[in-house]
């Protein structure tokens, strides 16, 4: 559990941080100041100013502006989450000063706001180029001539309604490990052997997430083939691996897919949202995700890559969503700046993002008590744990 916790804050970190990374170059490379620069979340520890050309390290929680320092003081704060950037002029302050945010033309700050979904893009991106080049779990249907697969094993990619594998609590995900104590290479195998056991209870054992399982279930005769089978759709899977050019060219067309596939659960979500339908999509919050990525760790670096990169993708599009309090919904302000001809007052927009902020908080609350009942014999077994 600890070791989940750690690759959690680990991730979650990451994220963040390349966040408001890039929030923070940009903002330099377009004149503006940033005041502060957190590795961590506040309280401050302390931190580094520049005074008289040298930098020197400082303690205390002082605000920014009783701190002299001569370029961007980088701090260190307690909460290992990630970081911030604090841009000034940002709530709008500075407007007659010539590096405040608020002073900059509407396209300038509208790139400051996007660079952190921007980064969050690439990181996607990144880990995904990286996931293909040291080797991912990928089905092996089609083997291509510059791919090297490792370790072929054989999947259950389908699960049929009302079937023996899915009363016998076989999962989408799972892998085949043996059957009735025999261990089969190839699919056709699997079809031969299951074929000829109609009705007989055959025990399974399978790999999910990395524990082994065990099961049984009887074959019977299914409609959509005319032979006895468990009711399971079963695939060739391996870690496969392309040299850099090629895990470049698949990272790019896997982000590009995985942005549009998540675009379209959102929409999905809202639209039924709007409509009175079911969702259609789960929502999980921060418990949620910390349990999914303790199940991801146990299998490995690659898939904690391949995770972050959907968190990431994940994080950007929400963050781009033009809602108050969102980096979106603060471009969306400028839009109507950009219409209007003139800044949208400061005290609505101020009183726009901070009803947003908290009609977010309220849904993180929600889904997180959500997810506590969910996973709570997780954090029953901990306090066990911990008590013992």
């Amino acid at each position: 559990m600890i070791y989940t916790i750690i690759i959690f804050f680990a991730v979650l970190a990451v994220m963040v941080f390349v966040h408001e990374l890039g929030h923070f170059f940009t903002a330099r490379k377009l004149g503006v100041k940033a005041e502060e620069f957190g590795f961590g979340l506040p309280p401050r520890i302390g931190g580094w100013k520049k005074v008289g050309g040298k930098w020197k390290f400082f303690f205390g929680n002082q605000p920014v502006e009783d701190i002299q320092s001569e370029d961007t003081i980088y701090s260190l704060n307690w909460l290992p989450v990630g970081g911030f950037v604090k841009i000034k002029g940002e709530n709008g302050e500075g407007v007659a000063e010539p590096d405040s945010f608020a002073s900059k033309k509407i396209w300038k700050r509208a790139t400051i706001l996007s660079a952190g979904v921007i980064m969050n893009v690439v990181l996607c991106f990144l880990c995904l180029s990286l996931a293909f080049f040291i080797g991912a779990p990928q089905i092996v249907d089609q083997p291509q001539s510059n791919m090297a697969v490792a370790d072929q094993k054989i999947q259950i990619v389908a699960v049929v309604k009302d079937s023996p594998a899915e009363k016998a609590g076989l999962q989408i995900g799972d892998v085949l490990l043996e059957i009735d104590g025999q261990k089969f290479t190839a699919i056709e195998a699997v079809q031969a052997f299951v074929g000829e056991k109609e009705g007989k209870v055959l025990p399974l054992a399978i790999d999910r997430f990395g524990e082994r399982k065990e099961f049984a279930a009887a074959p019977v005769k299914l409609s959509e083939t005319g032979k006895a089978g468990f009711g399971v759709g079963l695939a060739t899977s391996g870690i496969v691996s392309y040299p850099w050019y090629a895990a470049i060219w698949l990272g790019l067309k896997t982000t590009i897919f995985l942005a549009w596939q998540i675009v379209l659960a959102f929409y999905t979500l809202i639209k039924n949202a709007i409509v009175g339908l079911p969702l259609g999509v789960d929502l999980a919050g921060p418990i949620g995700i910390a349990v999914m990525t303790g199940r991801v760790a146990r299998l490995g670096f690659v898939h904690i890559l391949q995770f972050t990169a959907l968190l990431s993708m994940n994080l950007a599009i929400i963050n781009f969503l033009p809602f108050p309090a969102l980096d979106g919904g603060r471009v969306l302000f400028l839009i109507i700046e950009k219409i209007k001809g003139k800044a949208v007052n400061q005290k609505v927009e101020q009183i726009a993002h901070t009803i947003g902020f908290a009609l977010l908080m309220l849904l993180i609350v929600v889904v997180t008590g959500r997810d506590f009942f969910k996973f709570k014999d997780s954090f029953i077994n901990l306090w066990h744990k911990i008590i013992s």
